[in-house]
């Protein structure tokens, strides 16, 4: 029997590793008035909705996921510039013709065609109902004094899918914004540390706008059990924790 050199092996078990990942990606379906709500985790701050017909892809970043293998979408919407949310090559990779892009002004620049939407805009794309929150740091700054992410640059967002109202905070901490937001079915919120919420943070901005079922994402090495045990006690909040590094 011949054998495989050990590289070429090794090329083999990550590639069969990666399919096998990709193929065991969890999602969540939410019954709504308007249907089935699919939602996909891809990982780090990518998402797949799913509703009505339609694919939405949040943050779409090749490092997350093999976009070659999911579906090419109706709708992208890009949180803020950096480059694990705006990555050109896997916009590319699952934009079609017919793909509207709802982006920041930031992120105009790098990507042709798409629907700029400011800090607390509103509009109705492909008959969906998007709502920019402000999305930015406070607290956590890099060494010039800089916040991670400038008030004014990054949007989260709030869609509207058959009634069911989803929130998806992008790179941000618990600003007013976010904890004066109302009747979110649905939230994901970061904690990813320095650069978004400690789980305190989290916890805080969840008790004052109290989402149905949190989830937190982007969360990078941050320890997810200290949100749950942050929230044990508050019953009308459902805490749910997916691969979402």
């Amino acid at each position: 029997m011949p054998t495989i050199a050990a590289p070429a092996a090794l090329l083999l078990m990550a590639g069969f590793l990666f399919a096998t990942a990709q193929a065991a990606l969890e999602k969540d379906t939410f019954k709504t008035p308007g249907g089935d709500l699919e939602i996909t985790f891809i990982g780090h701050g990518s998402l797949m909705l799913s509703h009505d017909g339609k694919v939405i892809h949040v943050d779409p970043f090749g490092k997350a996921g093999d976009y070659g293998k999911l579906p090419r979408a109706d709708l992208v919407l890009i949180t803020h510039h950096h480059s694990d949310h705006l990555d050109p090559d896997t916009l590319k990779t699952i934009r079609t013709e017919k793909t509207e892009v709802v982006l920041t002004a930031p992120c105009a620049g790098k990507v042709q065609g798409g629907i700029v939407m400011k800090n607390g805009d509103s509009k109705t794309v492909m008959g969906i109902t998007i709502e920019a929150v402000p999305a930015y740091n406070v607290v956590h700054k890099r060494e010039n004094g800089q916040p991670f992410h400038p008030k004014g640059e990054g949007n989260g967002y709030v869609l509207t899918l058959g009634g069911t109202r989803v929130y998806i905070a992008g790179d941000t901490e618990n600003v007013p914004e976010m904890k004066a937001l109302q009747k979110i079915d649905v939230a994901f919120l970061p904690m990813n540390l320095p650069y978004t919420m400690t789980p305190e943070m989290v916890a805080d901005a969840a008790r004052a706008f109290k989402p149905k079922v949190l989830y937190p994402y982007h969360t990078g090495e941050t320890d997810t059990s200290r949100l749950v045990d942050l929230l044990k006690d508050t019953r009308e909040i459902e805490v749910r924790i997916r691969r979402m590094k």
